[in-house]
Order: structure tokens, then sequence, then C-alpha cells
């Protein structure tokens, strides 16, 4: 079944739990009911709330209509005949009025007894599908419109695929989600925190999360530094000015949280890096021997999200960047893109993680979103191809995925069950250092314009923690773990050289967790388990007495044995950063 044809099975199922609703609560007021990934919803205005015990008696209602759908037929009616028909429902209204302004002419699709106000898109009839290709999933709340100012609505989700193989698939795939998911274990291995007194969506990093985020960001800036990227710093505010010279101003303003000064000025936490960046270079006029100028910071943005939209570290209002920006002429562009693009490959490599690409392009019938013209749009996303190309990997387009300054090579990456995250990115932009007027001097002595190449490689550290919490189950590689070795003394007559151990690993930069307790030793070791520590070395009178290590390693049923003067070399080499 093509994607197409599935979103149009799960539209039409929209619709179909939209009836058996109606039936089963007739006062009930509908609104809209879209196809999405995975499946469908449809927001409700009850009159009474529902929750999650009541999906059950509405799936069965959904199964026993079924047989009835045979079709969907299209009706052409009227602005009025619509507002005749769905008199008393002030969102069906809503959109009446608003369809009316864009077409005079609306549509209802019939199936079965039911019909409803709708633009189409629906699969031949439901009649024949398999009844357990679809369930639902759960209840909740959502602002009519998306807008908070709006009343509450009860949205109902479900799940829809070809088949109740494909279904039953994906639900395992959730139910192992559940156990990955990022927040339970960030909970559980002491790595981030919210609090009500700090603000949703901003969250505080422990040691153990902290530490973390260092080693992470040093990986990426390896991998620049020999690329040849230099550090660079920036403050944490900014004039509007600033904004509106790069066009982020109109697009963001409302995303922005804003600072008056004591004298009147505006000024606004910073959304994003770029535009700073292009101060730097802007600095100075820079000869063609100088390009290209490679720019690299890590750095917090801020970002006014919905309280509704934020969730654990995947969405969040202090947003860390691995940001950098190359600034080079036209004929560098593609070797400096190669360059990250070498760097991307490195970094999500080391992780096991299976990328793919999009090129996300404009979408020529909305070109009000984007800054330039469609020639020169299609001049760029063509350019981009043939980069594309040359690298031999083959890619899907993301019309409308765009940037609004240029066109962007989204990379994809499948986790460990299955799921598929947008995660680095490289964009080209000659929007802004036009804006800015950026240029160098060329081996004619004229200005010439330059590119803007927008390079980042884990995007925001808070998202990719949570895509790597989940795609890891939390179980980090020796080199990342904030924890990597923890020694166990036997009994009271071991802790002196347990105690000399640690002390020796932690001089050669060994991150370590010393436990002399007075706990049992099989306790100890589960304890260190459940923590998920790569190495768990017991001290005993064999290891006291120059014996080898019996390393108990996370995950492998097998023990690691290294002799005793070999341990440290060992630890250090698995703790260097994967990089040829």
């Amino acid at each position: 079944m093509s994607h197409d044809e599935l979103q149009h099975r799960r539209h039409s199922l929209a619709h179909l739990l939209a009836a058996a609703v109606m039936e089963l609560w007739p006062g009930t007021k509908r609104t809209i009911g879209p196809a999405i990934e995975n499946g469908f919803y449809y927001d409700f205005d009850f009159a009474e709330p529902i929750s999650d015990e009541d999906l059950p008696k509405i799936e069965e209602k959904m199964r026993e209509l079924l047989p009835t759908w045979t079709s969907f037929e299209r009706q052409e009616v009227s602005v009025d005949e619509a507002k005749e028909a769905y008199a008393g429902n002030e969102y069906k209204l809503e959109l009446i009025e608003q369809f009316s302004g864009e077409d005079q002419t609306l549509t209802l699709y019939h199936s079965g007894a039911f019909s409803d106000l709708c633009r189409g898109g629906h699969t031949e009839g439901l009649d024949k599908i398999d009844p357990k290709s679809f369930t639902l999933t759960k209840v909740a709340g959502a602002y009519w419109r998306g807008d908070e100012k709006n009343k509450m609505l009860t949205r109902i989700y479900g799940l829809a695929f070809g088949t109740w193989k494909e279904l039953r698939s994906h639900l395992a795939m959730l139910e192992e989600a559940k156990k990955r998911d990022h927040r339970k274990l960030g909970k559980e291995l002491d790595l981030f925190v919210f609090s009500e007194l700090v603000g949703s969506g901003l969250p505080l990093w422990t040691p153990k999360g902290g530490l973390l985020r260092h080693v992470l960001d040093g990986f990426v800036w390896e991998l620049r530094r020999r690329k040849g990227y230099e550090r660079v710093e920036i403050p944490h505010v900014t004039k509007k000015d600033l904004y509106e010279v790069s066009g982020h101003w109109d697009k963001f303003k409302d995303e922005l949280f804003r600072i008056q000064t004591r004298e009147g000025h505006e000024f606004a936490m910073k959304p994003m890096n770029c535009p700073h960046h292009t101060q730097i270079f802007g600095r100075q006029k820079w000869s063609y021997r100088d390009m290209p100028q490679r720019y690299a910071n890590t750095t917090m943005v801020y970002r006014d999200e919905q309280s509704g939209e934020l969730q654990g570290l995947s969405r969040v209002r202090s947003i860390t960047q691995d940001d950098a920006h190359v600034f080079c002429r036209e004929s560098q562009a593609q070797e400096e893109a190669f360059k990250i693009w070498d760097i991307i490959e490195t970094f999500y490599g080391a992780f096991g993680f299976d990328l793919s690409l999009r090129l996300s392009t404009h979408d020529p019938e909305n070109m009000e979103a984007y800054k330039g013209t469609v020639e020169e749009w299609d001049e760029y996303v063509a350019k981009f191809k043939t980069w594309i190309d040359a690298r031999g990997v083959t890619y899907e387009i993301g019309v409308g995925e765009a940037a609004f300054y240029g066109p962007k090579i989204d990379f994809m990456a499948t986790d460990a069950i299955g799921r598929k995250w947008q995660v680095a990115t490289i964009q080209v932009d000659r929007s802004m250092p036009e804006s800015f007027d950026l240029s160098c001097v060329n081996e004619q002595g004229e200005n010439e314009r330059i590119v803007m190449l927008h390079a980042a490689i884990m995007g925001s550290i808070e998202r990719f923690l949570s895509i790597l919490i989940e795609h890891l189950a939390g179980a980090f590689p020796f080199w990342l773990a904030p924890t990597q070795v923890c020694i166990a003394s036997l009994a009271e007559p071991h802790i002196e050289y347990a105690t000399t151990l640690r002390d020796q690993l932690v001089a050669a930069g060994i991150r370590v967790q010393l436990d002399v307790s007075n706990e049992k030793v099989g306790k100890k070791i589960r304890s260190a388990a459940l923590a998920k520590i790569p190495w768990t070395i017991v001290i005993g009178d064999k290891e006291a007495g120059g014996g080898d290590y019996k390393i108990n390693v996370f995950g492998q049923k097998d023990d690691l044995v290294i002799a005793s003067d070999q341990l440290i070399e060992r630890a250090v080499e698995a703790s260097q950063l994967p990089i040829e």
C-alpha cells in the first residue's frame, strides 16, 4: 500500500471515529479529524468528559459501523447550505467562514449514515479493510485551532496500518519505546531534572548529565577542529535590530523572549546564533586568500514554546546548539559541505545510527514563506542535488521543509527500535550574506558576495540526548558513560586495595565509582547494573594479590578478563573518542 493510500485510509477512519462518537454521544460537537503519521485523530467538544476507559466502547462501535461504509460520496454545497447543515456547531461554522473565503463551493462527504464537511482524500470504502488493522490509543486535551486562548477540546487518537501484522509490530515498538523513554531513564540514571520554581521546558543537568553533554560536545569539537574550525563566543541577548536585518524578527517574533531595558530599548534572548556570527565575520574585510572562515559555538538559545508543546528534553525552551557557520566563496561551498557531511557520518556512526537523507526544498505554491524568487530557489535546489549525486547517496524530497532562507540537507537517523528522527542538517544560505552585505575581495580586487553554511551536528543537545538515551536504552558506551568503572570491595580487608585502584584509574582520566559499603557483593553488582555502568570489578583476595581482573561488562554474558598490569592501559584505550 502506498503512503498516499494509507493516509487516505487513516483520514477515512477519522470520519468513522466521528460517526461512532456521534452515535454514542449525540449531543457532541465535532470539529476536525486529519490523518497523521501512523494514524489519525479527531477533536470533539463533549458535553461531559470522557476518558481512556471509553475507548473500547468507541472502537467497538466503529467496527460495528464498518461494514456499512462501502464508499465515500462527494456532495458540493453552497455556503448557506453548509451553514444550515451545521447550525449550532460553532466550530464547523468557523471553518465554513474560513473556507468560503477561499472557494464559494464547499464539499460534504457521505459514508454510511454519516456526513462531514471535508475537502477529500479518502479511501474508496472501509468495509473491506481488516477490522484489526486499526485501534484507538488515547484521549488527550487540545485547544481549538491550537490556540491556548480557545476552548480545550477532547482529542481521540488512533493508529492505523495496512494490516493487523503491521499494527501489532508498531504496538510492540511503542511498548519498547515506553521502556526506553528518556524521561524515565533520565530520572533512573540521575541525568537531569525539571523544577517548577525554575519553569517548565528549562532542564537542569546533574553532574552525570552535565558530563554527558560535555563529552558529546568535546567529540563534536574534536571532529570540527580537525576540519579547521575556530571557536567563537557570543552574548545571549541582542537588540531587535539584528534580527530585523536578518529577517528572523518578522518570522519568529512571536516565539521570542523579549527584554525591555531601563532606557526603553527592546532586546531579545537569542533564538538562534547565525546573525551574531555574521557580525564576527563582518568585523573586517577579508581577502579570498583568507577564505573560508569557519566558526563554531556551543551555546544556548531560547524560544517561547507553548506549555502544551513541551515534552521532556524533546521540546524545551532553553536549547543548547552545537552551532557552526562557514563563510566561504561559492566555489568552496561544495567542499565545505562535504567536510560537514564527513563529521556527521563519523559522529552518528559512533552510535550505530542508520542515516538516510532528505533534501528539504521550498514549496512553489507558498513562496511568501521564503526569501528569494522561485527561480533562485530552483537553482539552489538543483545545485544541492548535484552535491548529493556526487556522494552517491539516495534521498527523498521534503517539499516545504526548507529554512526560510534556503534549502537544506536533513539527515534522518533510524534508531534501535526503528523510529526515524531528523537530526543533523547542512544548510546553504545566500540570503543572510546579502542582508548583511558580507563579501570578500577576489583575485580581481572586487568585492565578491560570499555564501554562508549552517552546520549543526547534534542540533539541539537536549533533543539529541533524548534520542540517544532511547536509542541506547541508557546504556552508554564506555567512552561516553558518566561512570565508566565501578570498583566493589568483596569484604573489609579489600577496601584499601580497591581504593588504591580507584585512585590510579582516576589519575589516568577514568571516571570511577567506588563501592566499599557493607552490602553483599551480589547487591553491589546489581546496583552497578541498574546504573548501566560499563565495567564492574569486584576486588577480592585474588585481585588484591595481583591476579587477573574479571570484569562484569554491562550487556554482555561473558566476563572480560584483563591482566592486572594491563587494566589501566585497556581502560584508557576504551575511553578514547571513536575517531580514527
